[in-house]
């Protein structure tokens, strides 16, 4: 696991209405603050990525579809540098990943039906402090492809 992210598991509670699922408390020990929440929609098969954040702490949580989120750590100072770390997040594994500024992500939606990616950041975006790559570039080292076996 790639250092400063976590994976916490987050309830549902179905009933014959429907679903109550959560996300992010202001009472969570893994809580920070709150910046903006906004939604990304993502196709099956399309690959969203790479990004990176110089402030900006993600709280991502998958509430309809699967995706694959792939992280890599670039941090000169960190003892994961250099480091991949894959999760599969959504319907099948409801889980709130928390992404401390400093290391890229990008996602791919997987499955038949488009993914909602919820973001809670800990400060509103603005464009000077994020920098993109493009999901295919030689600077990081992953294949989006699928992979059997």
């Amino acid at each position: 696991m790639i250092e400063g992210v976590q994976v916490i598991p987050l309830k549902q509670f179905p009933d014959e209405r429907g679903k109550v699922m959560h996300m992010l408390r202001a009472d969570a020990p893994h809580f920070e603050q709150f910046g903006e929440i906004y939604f990304s929609v993502i196709y099956p098969g399309v690959v969203k990525g790479w990004h990176i954040h110089s402030e900006m702490t993600l709280n991502y949580a998958v509430v309809s579809g699967m995706i694959k989120l792939v992280l890599y750590d670039p941090r000169e100072d960190s003892a994961t540098r250099g480091e991949i770390q894959e999760i599969f997040m959504g319907e099948d594994n409801y889980v709130l990943v928390k992404i401390p500024s400093g290391v890229y992500n990008g996602f791919k939606g997987i499955g038949i039906i488009p993914a909602i990616v919820a973001n809670c950041a800990t400060i509103p975006y603005t464009p000077d402090e994020i920098s993109r790559l493009d999901p295919f570039t030689n600077e990081i080292p992953y294949d989006w492809g699928l992979k059997h076996g």
